[in-house]
């Protein structure tokens, strides 16, 4: 709950002594069984309250009553196929928002389960886009203590108080547990991807437990961080005079959250496996003919530990075994009948039936002694299903299999693996922990919020056998295959590389890298699971007090095809790789997971050379236009059937915004220059010209510069533009150089010198319309709000200096604007503790304009920040982003941790939680460790001649990119066809 703190006070840390007892710290200060000193924290019995929704003004309702109304039917129409749209505000879900998130489970794209800070697993996310929000109950860690002969016993859920969904205590489902933990003394620690929660002395005053939650994301690693499984390791100190016997209780329910437990047609089967594994299988038979589940829950059975399960167990008084016949059985032994592993698969549960199942891990904990139990909980959905049919293996299937039962080898990895695991962690979190000149709130901030590449709907899918089947073609057999749509009037056109002169030359036909193929898939389990096809994590190192990033790679596996990969935009709005907003996000993909990046970039690469000319109504105005034009970046991969039908976006035409074609320019060119990947830069050229000469167009009066035309024509899609617009201008000059840049290292001078002639006259023109003596304006129109100050208004220049390009103004002019929304946009907005405001007029007010200005974007705050430090001011930057964690992610704050919204409004209400934008807090991470490539690549002068160091020419020209090749396979590797 927010307290009047929120805007009084500023704390700098967090020591683990204010949450926990110092002599239980020192008891469990072994086998990382500790909380880390720096850590997000809370205690158990913290109130996890209702989070506050925006709403819209009354006149900002009467601008969009248009929108509103089409975009209703539009919602419906959708409903009626089945199909759930993309935006949908109207639908409410039944379990109300909560500050209640905390570090979510499992590596990247195979589906997700998060788990709230008090122990709830929630938010499931198996089938891709689609999202259950509310716990399930029945899924729960449960101790049962025993000393003095057993006169002395605890039996508690390691969950505080009455939860949600709990009915009376004396009927016989999960009800009749004992639900006694306070929560006083216990205690949550989250540094993503690990989390530890302490019971301090609860329930058994004389016993200390430590759980240990540990999932496989493990930058540069390609393997593990694909897998979907998590460990919790318990680590129990008995601090008694006598021993005590602890049993500690798993139970799932077989179930993907809402009601699926209740289908039908599941099976729990138990198992006993390698090295000790032993648990139960949940087969999960889903419905809509989505691809089945396989749930493996197990412990690992050691010396001084005995697992045993009851492989079914009921919710309702009617069933065979009862939830309270199951807890019942765990009080009086502590265990279940070691010949429950005999009993087989259960029989199929009816309709309406709950079937869970459980795993008890038993052992004796001596007098002062001391004793760890790990249990594992692993999913297998191996095909990823889209409504329209299309469908893929996940990207752990190239290691383990397309069989739901690789559940069981998951589960037995993890185990065996989790020690590992954490190494690899810890060395890629120590440096920056360790850096004493970093504020820290922001160290775990900024791995925190890394929780939204597994909670952020995420698909990876194993592209080496791209795709699984084609069930079925959409009812008007227009279906689109990947850049290749084949109907009458509607052909995609794929530009090839002109090997002489490096320029696009169009041609009709299928791209040769065409992802709709693909050999039979490989089943059951594949033979190299345990090679470690792996990069080692790049480390931040300190040069003359200055911290580079090393892309570090590996030369045996530089051509390792780490598949595809897609994540929404924010699990409220279902489109996958939004391309405006990754261009936020996607520093933490460059830096942790460089080739995931680059796959992406290379996606929407083949995009911008595609065209589909289907018919599609935009709801904004009610017209009607084709859903891709050639040469134009999508908004996004679409949703139903995506790399197939792209811009699932619907409400404006996309192929008008003024921000796409630039920010892929800028990525692009940042990510070629920061990995030095020269094939990588072949490839893509092709599309980075065609994007820049798409973009010709806007230029209506020949002055270099794009305007913008008259509605929210970029990522501000509620802002509308007039004119020139310092935001989508800047971006235009930071992409002619940017383009200039990277045709220069690729050979084409031609275009290099065209960029640079247009740069010299459109930032003139820029300067001239926008600049004010002391920041950009917003637009060069005479509208109340084309003097604001914009936020945002820098974002060419974050990229400028972020690739290692010359700045595009002069400091004072840079400084001069970023000082102006420092003390505005920051400083006048609640004394600086929320973020920074889009829009703010120069006589101190916000912008109210739409919906937009008024608001606080998360993303755009971290962004800002990184600016601010690229441009020298780290003060201004961390007190700038310090708004974002105070508002959204400490304890006085709106309770938005682990779930950040798109933004919200100066009165906390959010809008769109769990969204991909703030992971632009790893632009900041950039900003202070700017890669070795960055700072040694050829420097580029708009303004003159080209600088390239000898070593740089020779490098170029013996990777072959300079030279006239005239043979057809010259650019055999580039997903682009060659015409020479």
């Amino acid at each position: 709950m927010v307290s009047g703190n929120l805007f009084s006070c500023r704390k700098h840390s967090w020591p683990p002594e204010e949450y926990v007892n110092k002599a239980t710290l020192q008891l469990l200060d072994f086998d990382s069984a500790a909380p880390p000193e720096e850590a997000w924290r809370r205690r158990l019995n913290s109130h996890a309250n209702i989070l506050k929704e925006f709403s819209v003004t009354f006149v900002e309702a009467i601008k969009m009553v248009g929108l509103g109304f089409r975009l209703w039917s539009y919602v419906r129409e959708e409903a009626s196929q089945g199909r759930k749209a993309p935006i949908d505000p109207f639908t409410r879900e039944s379990c109300k928002p909560s500050a209640s998130q905390g570090v979510p489970l499992g590596g990247m794209g195979s589906g997700s389960i998060s788990r709230g800070f008090r122990g709830e697993f929630r938010q499931w996310q198996i089938i891709p886009g689609l999202r259950e929000a509310s716990p399930v109950m029945a899924n729960q860690f449960s101790i049962f203590i025993s000393r003095d002969r057993g006169n002395k016993t605890y039996a508690s859920v390691l969950a505080p108080g009455q939860h949600e969904g709990l009915g009376k205590s004396c009927d016989k489902g999960i009800s009749s547990w004992g639900w006694n933990l306070s929560g006083q003394h216990s205690t949550y620690h989250a540094l993503f991807p690990r989390a530890w929660t302490i019971y301090d002395g609860e329930p058994d005053p004389e016993l200390k437990v430590s759980c240990r939650q540990i999932s496989p994301f493990i930058p540069h690693n390609y393997r593990e961080s694909s897998l979907p499984t998590a460990v919790f390791v318990y680590t129990l100190v008995n601090t008694g005079r006598e021993r005590a016997k602890v049993s500690l209780l798993l139970t799932w329910a077989n179930s993907i959250g809402g009601i699926s437990h209740l289908s039908g047609d599941h099976v729990n089967e138990p198992f006993i496996g390698e090295d000790g594994v032993s648990g139960v299988l949940l087969h999960h038979k889903t419905s809509k003919d989505n691809p089945p589940v396989t749930f493996a829950i197990a412990a690992c059975e050691t010396q001084n530990v005995n697992v045993t399960v009851l492989p079914c167990f009921g919710l309702s008084d009617a069933s065979q075994v009862t939830a309270k016949d199951m807890w019942d059985t765990m009080v009086q032994d502590g265990h279940f009948d070691r010949e429950n592993f005999n009993a087989g698969p259960s029989m199929p549960s009816s309709p309406g039936e709950t079937l869970c199942a459980a795993v008890s891990a038993s052992t004796w904990v001596e007098p002062h002694g001391k004793c760890t139990v790990a249990f594992a909980v692993a999913w297998s959905s191996p095909k990823v299903k889209f409504l329209k049919g299309s469908s893929y293996y996940r990207r752990y299937t190239k290691y383990y299999g397309t069989s739901e039962r690789s559940a069981l080898d998951i589960v037995h990895d993890a185990l065996i693996n989790y020690k590992w695991w954490e190494e690899e962690i810890e060395n890629w979190q120590n440096p920056i922990l360790r850096d004493d000149k970093l504020p820290e709130w922001y160290k775990f901030t900024l791995f925190n919020e890394l929780y939204f590449l597994v909670a952020g709907g995420t698909v990876w899918i194993d592209s080496s056998p791209s795709r699984a089947t084609d069930d079925k073609v959409s009812s008007g057999g227009n279906q689109c295959k990947a850049t290749k749509i084949d109907q009458a009037d509607n052909r995609a056109t794929v530009a090839s590389v002109n090997c002489a002169e490096a320029a696009v030359v169009e041609h009709s036909g299928v791209n040769s890298h065409d992802s709709a193929s693909g050999n039979e898939l490989h089943e059951e389990r594949s033979d190299n699971r345990s090679s470690c096809q792996d990069m080692p994590v790049a480390p931040v190192k300190r040069e003359n007090g200055f911290a580079y990033m090393h892309f570090k790679t590996d030369p045996d596996n530089d051509n390792e095809d780490v598949g595809r990969f897609l994540y929404l935009e924010g699990v409220e709005y279902i489109m996958w790789c939004t391309y405006d907003v990754h261009f936020y996000a996607s520093f933490a993909l460059l830096i942790l997971f460089p080739k995931i990046e680059l796959s992406i970039q290379r996606e929407f690469a083949k995009a911008v050379l595609s065209e589909d000319g289907r018919k599609v109504r935009f709801l904004a105005e009610g017209n009607c236009g084709i859903r891709k034009v050639r040469g134009a970046v999508p908004h996004d991969l679409g949703q139903h059937d995506p790399w197939n039908e792209m811009n699932a976006y619907n409400i404006h035409d996309t192929s008008n915004w003024k921000d796409l074609n630039p920010k892929f320019v800028l990525q692009v060119y940042r990510d070629f220059a920061a990995t030095g990947d020269m094939s990588f830069g072949v490839d893509v050229w092709p599309a980075v010209r065609a994007a820049m000469e798409y973009m010709e167009q806007f230029d209506r009066d020949g002055d270099g510069l794009i305007e913008n035309d008259g509605f929210p024509d970029q990522t501000y899609d509620t802002w509308t533009v007039h004119g020139i617009s310092a935001y989508c201008g800047c971006l235009w000059l930071a992409a002619l150089q940017a383009a200039a840049a990277m045709a220069l290292r690729l050979g084409d001078r031609a275009f290099a010198d065209k960029c640079k002639r247009i740069f010299l006259k459109a930032k003139s023109v820029f300067e001239a319309k926008l600049w004010n003596g002391s920041y950009f304006d917003y637009d060069s129109g005479s509208s109340s709000n084309s003097k604001s100050i914009q936020a945002d208004q820098l974002a060419g220049q974050w990229y400028t200096a972020s690739s290692g390009l010359p700045p595009l103004f002069d400091d004072f002019q840079i400084k001069s604007t970023l000082h102006k929304i420092y003390d505005f946009n920051v400083m006048k907005v609640r004394g600086g503790r929320i973020g920074a405001v889009n829009g703010m007029h120069p006589n101190g007010k916000v912008d109210e304009s739409c919906m937009q200005s008024r608001e606080i974007w998360t993303g755009v705050t971290y962004g800002v920040a990184a600016t601010m430090i690229l441009a020298g001011m780290e003060e201004q930057a961390f007190t700038t982003a310090e708004g974002i964690f105070t508002a959204g992610w400490s304890e006085e704050g709106y309770g938005y941790w682990f779930q950040t919204p798109e933004g919200w409004t100066i009165g906390g209400h959010y809008r769109s939680l769990i969204y991909m934008r703030p992971l632009a807090i790893w632009g900041m991470q950039w900003a202070l460790s700017v890669p070795k490539a960055i700072l040694e690549a050829p420097k580029i002068n708009m303004m003159d001649r080209i600088h390239i160091s000898p070593h740089s020419a020779r490098a170029a020209y013996d990777s072959g990119v300079r030279k006239v090749a005239p043979k057809a396979s010259c650019f055999s590797n580039s997903v682009f066809n060659c015409s020479c």
